[in-house]
């Protein structure tokens, strides 16, 4: 499992601080990154941490198992924000803040994160001091943009009549899965049989069976593997930062029969 949560089971947590301490995780697939996330929420007065996922799937069950207060999303990590949807969706209360890279400097992905709904969105390359007063003022205002990022998240002075609607529209990730059919296919990607999807998740066979079913009949597949493929193809899985932008060649299984 990709996740870290001993530090959340051991960390002392029945005091009053503690229960008045926000709770941080860090969904980011860079491991020296994730520790300096890891020390920055650590000496901040007020921020707890309590653990992080370098997988879409596990990053959705630390969400599930440990309910943090605030999430600390990658923007490489989920380009097209099909798991921050999937986030705000699961859990209302979550604030997510997005660390943008230099490659997503962009209006088109601003835009995206928002109407996916994420609450921050600030520079990867921040300094602690800035990113700690983003997650404070995310956590406190519900929404809150970088100040170097701002000029790109403003509206145009003229658009014709009714375009902001359709702007929003086009910029709203597309994702036809439920947040269930997500994390199997996540897994299926990384070859794994339904018995062991199923232990991953703490599903029945037969649960996952069913999923697979419907993941096949909604992305018009013949198959797992033919599944995984146009998932990588549209989107709706990526290719791990660090693989250099093209997917690993054991990402999709090999064919078989099994549903």
């Amino acid at each position: 499992m990709a996740h870290s949560m001993d530090k959340a089971r051991q960390a002392p947590g029945l005091g009053a601080a503690a229960t008045r301490a926000l709770t941080v995780a860090a969904l980011d697939p860079v491991p020296i990154f994730r520790e300096g996330l890891n020390v920055l929420v650590s000496r901040t007065p007020g921020l707890q941490w309590i653990g992080h996922a370098a997988t879409h799937h596990a990053s959705l069950q630390l969400c599930e198992q440990l309910r943090p207060n605030i999430v600390i999303v990658d923007s490489g990590f989920d380009p097209h924000c099909h798991l921050v949807r999937l986030l705000c969706e699961g859990d209302p209360a979550l604030v997510i803040v997005v660390l943008v890279r230099e490659t997503h400097r962009t209006a088109q992905f601003l835009s995206t994160a928002a109407a996916a709904g994420a609450h921050a969105m600030v520079p990867r390359a921040a300094d602690p001091r800035r990113l700690a007063e983003a997650i404070r003022r995310a956590h406190a205002e519900r929404r809150y943009t970088d100040p170097s990022l701002a000029a790109l998240t403003a509206r145009p002075k003229r658009q014709p009549a009714g375009s902001s609607g359709a702007l929003t529209s086009a910029h709203r990730p597309q994702m036809p899965l439920s947040r269930r059919e997500y994390q199997v296919l996540q897994l299926v990607a990384e070859g794994l049989e339904n018995s062991a999807i199923a232990k991953t998740l703490f599903l029945s066979v037969e649960t996952v069976r069913t999923h697979v079913k419907s993941i096949l009949r909604k992305l018009s597949a013949r198959d797992r593997t033919h599944a995984v493929t146009k998932a990588f193809r549209a989107g709706i899985l990526i290719p791990r930062p660090e693989d250099g932008g093209a997917p690993a060649r054991d990402a999709v299984p090999a064919p078989n029969t099994q549903v």
